[in-house]
């Protein structure tokens, strides 16, 4: 299986060098981005960033699902953004 494979990369490398190189940088965008330093914090802004947006409300006493004072996001706090 590794020959046919070696093989193959060999006979592809020989006819279609630019394809070879082209397949190697895209398949290298997929793999590196994950192993990247900034995946971590990336991942843990896009968790505590609310995807909920308040929206300005005249509150006449008739709406008993719209809270009456904001509440406090859920999720992980930005504090350790901060201190970076």
């Amino acid at each position: 299986m590794a020959a046919r494979l070696c093989a193959l990369l060999k006979n592809a490398w020989a006819k279609e060098p630019v394809l070879v190189v082209s397949f190697f940088i895209g398949s290298l965008t997929v793999i590196l981005p994950p192993i990247g330093p900034y995946f971590k914090y990336s991942v843990t802004i896009n968790e505590a960033t609310s995807y909920n947006y308040t929206v300005p409300v005249c509150h006449d006493g008739n709406m008993p699902d719209v809270p009456s004072h904001p509440q406090k996001p859920q999720g992980p706090c930005l504090e350790w953004l901060k201190n970076l």
